[in-house]
């Protein structure tokens, strides 16, 4: 039957075949040339300010990206708070997809992704090079699980960097010079934990109302990193800082799992690649200011002071309890906490073999 039908309009059946196998192959071609042609924008927010370390590589990050997709990904970045100044809320805009990318702290993010406050267990870290060691070689793969187990999907570290304290009554050299003391808390359990271990009287304040709580009188002291103390002025109402390193804070650029996953493969590619590839160079920016940030603070004549060996043990011991404070909240937490241990033996066993 169909030999006649095709016979009557002229056609063969091997001809028909034919027409039929370049009808489908042209669409195969054509399909990903229209797909190609569409264009993504990515709203990154973050409460980092613009002149900052962040900020610059921020701005690469957006001209690479740009660059390698060919123009497929607009991306625009939202500094200083533009778009939140809370940065516990912008985690939660980016879960609700309201924007598809944020730069936060991972104390921030644990208030959706609550495994990750493993990570900012104090003196858990002695220096930058084993975070960065522990961060990159071990926990890294458990951590893009956790964060598309939450909607969104890790993209690269960054940093805040160690965090220290900052005091208008007087010098923090011992737990009991925070007895009583007003301080603000990052709103994050480890941290809430440790000023309560060390008999502060904290309070959980969002990043954007510290300045006000300090210059009001709400809280007196504080811990943050050195960058992030000056680029939100806080450093201008204290009168001691103690290079403590009591909390080593990473940073993320996280993206919303929808509209990551509703990306081209190729594009998906490009976002985690570029990033990947300013990690090593952002953090040591943001390490290499710490010396001059220094000065800044001592030019506005506050006392700056370092802890002792025995002093910096002294507050270990006083906030031991939160490591299995923050192991018990759950099976996610405890298994996040004993590969960070497992990652700090391994890097200090190869220390102690090059001694």
């Amino acid at each position: 039957m169909l030999n006649k039908v095709l016979g009557h309009l002229g056609i063969t059946v091997g001809r028909a075949v034919a027409v039929a196998a370049l009808t489908v192959a042209a669409a195969i071609v054509t399909a990903p040339a229209a797909h190609a042609d569409t264009k993504y924008e990515m709203k990154i927010a973050t409460v980092a300010p613009d002149n900052t370390a962040w900020a610059t590589v921020l701005k690469e990050y957006k001209k690479n990206v740009e660059k390698a997709s060919g123009g497929r990904i607009k991306i625009r970045i939202f500094l200083g708070g533009m778009l939140t100044d809370d940065e516990n809320n912008s985690v939660r805009m980016l879960v609700r997809g309201q924007v598809e990318a944020i730069g936060a702290s991972t104390g921030s993010v644990a208030t959706i992704v609550k495994e990750l406050e493993a990570i900012e267990i104090p003196f858990l870290f002695k220096t930058s090079k084993e975070a960065d060691f522990v961060l990159d070689k071990y926990i890294k793969d458990e951590v893009k699980d956790l964060f598309r187990a939450n909607d969104m999907v890790f993209g690269f570290w960054s940093e805040n960097g160690f965090r220290h304290f900052a005091a208008s009554w007087g010098p923090v050299l011992e737990p009991a010079d925070l007895k009583n003391q007003k301080v603000r808390s990052q709103e994050s359990f480890p941290h809430l934990e440790m000023w309560k271990a060390l008999g502060a009287a904290a309070q959980a304040i969002p990043t954007g109302e510290v300045k006000t709580a300090l210059k009001t009188g709400s809280v007196d002291g504080y811990d943050q990193s050195l960058l992030y103390s000056i680029a939100g002025s806080w450093h201008q109402h204290i009168k001691h800082l103690t290079l403590s390193a009591h909390i080593y804070q990473p940073a993320v650029i996280a993206f919303n799992k929808a509209w990551f996953d509703g990306l081209p493969t190729d594009l998906q590619k490009v976002l985690i690649d570029e990033g990947e590839a300013l990690v090593r160079k952002g953090r040591k920016a943001i390490r290499d200011m710490n010396p001059k940030l220094l000065d800044i603070i001592k030019g506005e004549g506050v006392k700056v002071h370092t802890l002792t060996d025995a002093q910096r043990a002294d507050f270990e011991k006083a906030t031991a309890g939160v490591r299995d404070k923050v192991a018990a909240r759950s099976d996610g937490h405890k298994k996040l906490v004993e590969l960070i241990e497992k990652g700090l033996a391994d890097y200090r066993s190869k220390g102690k073999k090059k001694k």
